[in-house]
């Protein structure tokens, strides 16, 4: 195998090894959402007309969940190699910074993806979305997990302690995750946090998500895509210019 599969082939084995607590968990996490919050809405709110607010919310839950897994992936490993001096093992291979990129962003990208699979079968049983557009699902699945693995990395590379990470995680990831219109659609909210959502990255992925199932979205799909992918190759760019200058791994 190349350097890079072989870094991938550890990375994934990393997460897969401890797979009830890094797919399974998220995905009873997930599951948990649905039922409290489709239990006490649905038959109260009605976003999109034929669609029950369960299966509204299911596209949203499965986003939510390839986003934070994606991230936490790559955030948690560099960080957690970093901290038990493992990393040095890594920095000793004639590897390149694209490699370590498609390495750490690879994996990120499947666990965020079974994770994101294991919470739709699980929701099956709760509701049934349609699938109005496919490709769409694929794409903004793909990029999704693609940008927050590559945030992941450069969050893990600037920290030098689990406390850091987590407040990294818990104070910028989770938050917009929650108010990206997971729960609800932005159209239901006063014109001022309106604007406020549309400043939120994360908002245009599950919206663009959501449209494939579905085929409506609170804006263009297409306009969704644009500015997802631009802020991927803004996020890799900087990723990749940290790993060739060996920021916080090399001293």
């Amino acid at each position: 195998m190349t350097g890079w599969q072989t870094l991938l082939k550890k990375e994934v084995l990393r997460f897969w090894k401890v797979s009830f607590q890094t797919v399974g968990a998220p995905v009873l996490t997930a599951v948990l959402y649905l039922l409290i919050f489709g239990h006490v809405l649905e038959g109260r709110v009605l976003v999109y007309e034929r669609i029950s607010y369960t299966a509204f919310l299911v596209p949203g839950l499965v986003m939510m969940s390839v986003l934070q897994n994606a991230f936490a992936n790559s955030s948690s490993s560099i960080v957690q190699s970093k901290i038990m001096g493992s990393m040095v093992f890594v920095l000793l291979t004639p590897l390149s910074h694209w490699a370590w990129f498609g390495a750490y962003v690879g994996a990120s990208v499947l666990r965020g993806l079974l994770v994101g699979v294991g919470v739709f079968l699980v929701t099956l049983f709760f509701a049934v979305p349609e699938f109005s557009a496919p490709l769409w699902i694929v794409v903004f699945g793909l990029l999704g997990a693609a940008l927050l693995g590559t945030l992941g990395l450069i969050a893990g590379l600037w920290a030098d302690k689990f406390d850091q990470m987590a407040a990294f995680q818990n104070f910028l990831i989770m938050p917009m995750t929650f108010l990206s219109g997971v729960f609800y659609s932005i159209g239901s909210l006063p014109p001022f946090w309106q604007t406020v959502s549309h400043l939120n990255p994360f908002f245009y992925m599950i919206d663009g998500f959501r449209y494939g199932f579905f085929g409506q979205s609170d804006i263009s799909p297409w306009m969704s895509l644009a500015i997802v992918g631009t802020a991927w190759l803004a996020v890799s760019a900087l990723a990749i210019h940290l790993l060739r200058t060996g920021y916080k791994i090399r001293n």
